[in-house]
């Protein structure tokens, strides 16, 4: 079987969704970029044929539904902070953790993270901040996830620390990178278009 495929997902309700982005795009135009990616990002993930599991804040499941389809399965995410929400999404079955803010995601790059978690414990997508833009793993990992210095460039070193550590088989790929801040719009001058 392949491994889920594992997206977080905000519903785009302005002043919510995309946070870092409204001092340039205001509150209604973040949330609309929130909203393209994320569409984005779920018809990428559907054409590598891996099931896809869409991990829900903001709304209830019948208003995500109605946005993104029914071809998903949906769950809500817990209440708490990343390491609470990765980790609560996390199974004895190989899986695949996504956000919704890489614009240069394909799907090359989801079927090259499925192919290496056929032969790797791990599977990093890095990005260029500093973080990534996604892990899979061939089984959960608590350890992996827990006291991590999210939304900083010390995301990724510490996780390839706490992989050797462990002696965990690491697949990379190709560093991508992520619209989060003001600063990354110039990148992607469509996307600010979309405000």
């Amino acid at each position: 079987m392949p491994p889920t495929l594992v997206l977080f997902a905000k519903f785009p309700v302005p002043g919510y969704a995309k946070t870092r982005l409204i001092p340039a795009l205001g509150p209604r135009g973040a949330a609309q970029v929130h909203r393209h990616l994320t569409e984005r990002t779920v018809a990428t993930l559907l054409s590598s044929g891996a099931p896809v599991e869409i991990r829900f804040a903001g709304a209830d499941e019948h208003a995500f539904r109605d946005w993104l389809g029914a071809e998903p399965a949906f769950a809500a995410q817990v209440e708490g902070g990343l390491s609470e929400r990765l980790i609560d999404a996390g199974r004895t079955s190989p899986h695949i953790f996504f956000g919704a803010d890489t614009p240069e995601l394909t799907v090359e790059h989801v079927r090259a993270a499925v192919v290496a978690l056929a032969s790797h414990d791990i599977v990093i997508g890095p990005a260029e901040d500093g973080g990534y833009y996604l892990i899979g793993m061939t089984r959960a990992r608590p350890e992996l996830l827990t006291d991590m210095p999210w939304s900083t460039s010390g995301v990724l070193p510490e996780t390839l620390r706490r992989c050797a550590a462990l002696g965990l088989t690491v697949a990379t790929l190709p560093v991508l990178s992520d619209c989060d801040t003001p600063a990354d719009l110039a990148r992607w001058p469509n996307l600010a278009a979309l405000a």
